[in-house]
């Protein structure tokens, strides 16, 4: 069966400044990587449909989208917080970005594809339930998770999250809602110096040291992560899918390489064989040194096909 990968030509206009990490060129790298490496011609490609009001709703306080639309600029640039700025195209991109996540949930719960890729930004694991930060406006996985629920029937969504930086937005969402086990590991102590603190009981954080090597993030998802997975026995993964945790990415300092986010995409893939129909729908979030960023989704796609 096909892995979907879905994607606009919105969230190429989406820009924060030219020296912003979290730079449209980061999806150009990702799309060039695989055409070259001949993946772009058997992934099943999608435009991203737009997220609608309900669809944010999911996740989102009335008064925080209505904040964010009004605030959307016709020119310029707007801050939402230091690190996160609207330009006019941001709200159509952050749209398409929220809704390439329910359209690829849509995808695989019909059978259509088995498992997805939303190469789409701006990314949304950082944005809670009422705050934009961390270059993030809407968070898309968890509104993917909650439309899961909502639409489909389903009692029981997984999120797991390996970017470098803790998903505090996804926390702050899903957190005490017993249908769905969050679980992440980041670098600590980091931006946004969460995740560290008593949690609830459907959320599962493992803090990685500053300097931690591969082996380190494989013993945290193999001892941390697989047991709860495989007790919650999920019947859809999502993934917040960070590769800013690669040694190249300077923007931190885990040492994690390509060949982990494979390991990892491919123990995501077994526990979604037991209990999900292997049904795995995975979302860009970080990831901001180019080369490394585009072997590593490149990585990550390709285990989609092996699992």
């Amino acid at each position: 069966m096909s892995v979907a990968y879905i994607s606009h030509p919105a969230c190429l206009k989406h820009e924060m400044g030219m020296h912003h990490p979290e730079q449209p060129a980061r999806l150009s790298a990702i799309n060039d990587r695989l055409v070259a490496s001949g993946l772009g011609m058997v992934l099943l490609h999608h435009d991203a449909i737009p997220a609608n009001r309900e669809h944010l709703l999911l996740a989102h306080d009335a008064d925080y989208i209505d904040r964010i639309f009004a605030t959307s600029p016709n020119e310029g640039h707007v801050w939402l917080d230091p690190d996160t700025a609207m330009n006019r195209h941001t709200l159509e991109a952050a749209l398409h970005a929220a809704g390439a996540v329910v359209q690829a949930v849509d995808l695989v719960m019909q059978g259509a594809a088995r498992q997805a890729f939303c190469a789409v930004r701006p990314p949304g694991h950082h944005a809670e339930r009422s705050r934009s930060m961390g270059f993030c406006v809407f968070n898309n996985v968890a509104i993917g998770a909650y439309h899961a629920l909502q639409q489909h029937d389903l009692e029981r969504v997984a999120i797991v999250d390996f970017d470098v930086h803790h998903g505090n937005g996804t926390e702050d969402i899903i957190s005490g809602d017993d249908r769905v086990l969050f679980c992440s590991t980041f670098q600590h102590p980091f931006y946004p110096h969460s995740g560290y603190e008593n949690c609830a009981n459907n959320v599962v954080n493992v803090p990685l040291a500053n300097g931690s090597s591969g082996a380190a993030f494989r013993e945290a998802v193999y001892h941390q992560w697989l047991p709860r997975l495989r007790e919650f026995e999920p019947q859809l993964i999502l993934v917040s899918a960070g590769f800013d945790a690669h040694q190249a990415d300077d923007m931190a300092g885990l040492n994690l390489i390509d060949d982990d986010f494979k390991w990892v995409t491919l123990k995501i893939c077994e526990v979604a064989e037991q209990s999900a129909n292997g049904r795995v729908v995975s979302t860009l979030e970080g990831g901001y040194e180019l080369h490394a960023l585009a072997r590593s989704v490149e990585a990550h796609i390709r285990a989609f096909y092996d699992a």
